[in-house]
């Protein structure tokens, strides 16, 4: 009965999002600590959801493409990407410190530090997913062994969509 539970009420997985998230937020605490603003502008945050960002496209590009969402993939996706990650970057932190930028009479700062930070973290989003695409271009291109072209996740095209790595019955070509 407990597999008809959603995932994310599931106690395990529930686990691995605490103990990712507690590691997350320590290093991000740690990082704050070490990192002093410059001129009233928090880079340590901006740093960290930059970093945060592009690690997290790096992490969920790569996964996806190795294969379906289930098993170790999923138990990896849980504990780095929804635990560590979500407990290290902190856009509510980019918010609040954007919101005293401005309350301070700082409007050209706290604007363009929002602004900058989302946009910023966006590409590095985008570099790292294509950081992923190119090393699992490059790792099928190496020559590799027998017992590793026979397996079975190795996907037959790296231009499927990153969002559904396995084709499923309702994809075609002339319905897109």
């Amino acid at each position: 009965m407990s597999e008809a539970r959603p995932l994310h009420l599931r106690l395990p997985y529930l686990g691995l999002t605490l103990i990712g998230g507690s590691l997350g937020t320590a290093a991000r605490e740690a990082i704050s600590l070490a990192v002093s603003d410059v001129d009233g502008i928090p880079v340590a945050i901006f740093g960290i959801n930059i970093l945060g960002a592009f690690c997290l496209g790096l992490l969920l590009s790569a996964l996806s493409r190795m294969g379906p969402d289930v098993g170790m993939r999923q138990k990896m996706r849980i504990l780095i990407g929804t635990g560590f990650m979500g407990g290290f970057t902190t856009y509510s932190a980019l918010a609040a410190d954007a919101a005293s930028l401005l309350g301070e009479g700082r409007v050209g700062a706290g604007l363009l530090y929002g602004l900058v930070t989302v946009v910023i973290g966006g590409l590095a989003t985008w570099a790292g997913i294509a950081l992923a695409s190119a090393r699992r271009r490059n790792a099928s291109a190496a020559p590799s062994s027998p017992a590793s072209t026979a397996s079975p996740e190795t996907p037959e095209s790296l231009d499927e969509p990153i969002s559904s790595p396995e084709p499923s019955s309702h994809e075609g070509g002339d319905d897109r």
